[in-house]
């Protein structure tokens, strides 16, 4: 099953994508959050589907025709860094032995296809195209790996794009200063079930201006992401909505093989099965400051 949110930033409607059309899921739920993905999301739709409550959604294709992230601003962007061998080599880092994880603000999760700023004074904005976990039940001190499934809601695509010399040359040993720009989270376009979507071994790929960058497979993981979310829930307690992302393959910027990127550039990113993101990236315009929303991130392209 594919959710989807559908409409201008902030006023997305929640969506189910059917083989009959694109259906409105607000008989059911006000959005796609953490209250509607921890009550059986899959279930209730199917019910509501066979009750014939549900119907398709007006202008799918006009007025609500961008695509939201398929989550609503999560509580916690949660994030695993060089979980593949070649991306931590071109990192000039070893294949790490447990996760390295860092956070993410919640306001950098945005539509997969809206425009991203590149940050005032960036000259290494960077693209990282990445399989995302979207947390479906209170997750804390799980006995096993074993058990992360039933806390799943399911799989998304996500570019953690990355501006490097925020995170590595002046971040004081974090990397949150390179992490967080608004709008450093393209998400989506959907987000699909685990009955449809198999993580263990799934192609991922990226683009900048149609040139390959990334081509891999989540196979070549270091750390699947049953173990991940198992390990996380040593430390913190996952809650529904929260998203995860679980780290990059190589043929990014910071590998010194491409440059960086610049006003203008245009990168793709996908994982098959979850869909295809493309964003523009542009310049942030003197003296942009915050609206005090958190869909002025959004930036149709």
């Amino acid at each position: 099953m594919k959710f989807v949110r559908l409409g201008a930033a902030g006023s997305e409607i929640p969506a189910v994508i059917t083989d009959a059309g694109v259906l409105d899921l607000r008989p059911l739920t006000r959005d796609i959050d953490g209250d509607f993905l921890r009550s059986d999301p899959r279930g209730r739709v199917v019910a509501a589907l066979e009750a014939g409550e549900l119907s398709l959604l007006e202008d799918a294709d006009g007025v609500n025709a961008r695509i939201g992230a398929p989550i609503a601003r999560p509580g916690a962007v949660v994030c695993v860094g060089m979980n593949y061998a070649a991306h931590a080599a071109e990192s000039g880092s070893l294949p790490p032995e447990i996760p390295i994880i860092f956070l993410k603000l919640p306001n950098t999760v945005v539509g997969p296809h809206d425009a991203v700023r590149i940050p005032r004074g960036s000259t290494k904005t960077d693209w990282e195209v990445e399989l995302g976990i979207v947390i479906g039940a209170p997750t804390l001190y799980l006995e096993s790996p074993a058990e992360a499934a039933a806390h799943i809601a399911g799989y998304v695509l996500a570019n953690d794009v990355s501006e490097r010399e925020f995170q590595l040359e002046v971040s004081g040993g974090q990397w949150s200063k390179g992490k967080c720009a608004p709008g450093f989270t393209p998400t989506g376009p959907w987000l699909v079930t685990p009955d449809e979507f198999d993580p263990a071994d799934a192609p991922l790929r990226s683009w900048v201006n149609g040139e390959v960058r990334q081509d891999s497979r989540t196979a070549d993981m270091i750390f699947d992401p049953a173990y991940i979310v198992w390990h996380l829930s040593q430390f913190m307690e996952l809650e529904p909505g929260d998203l995860i992302l679980t780290g990059t393959p190589e043929g990014v910027a910071l590998s010194g093989r491409f440059p960086y990127l610049a006003e203008g550039d245009v990168c793709e990113v996908e994982v098959e099965g979850l869909g295809r993101q493309r964003q523009v990236f542009i310049a942030t315009p003197p003296g942009a400051a915050s609206s005090g929303s958190a869909a002025s991130a959004a930036v149709s392209a």
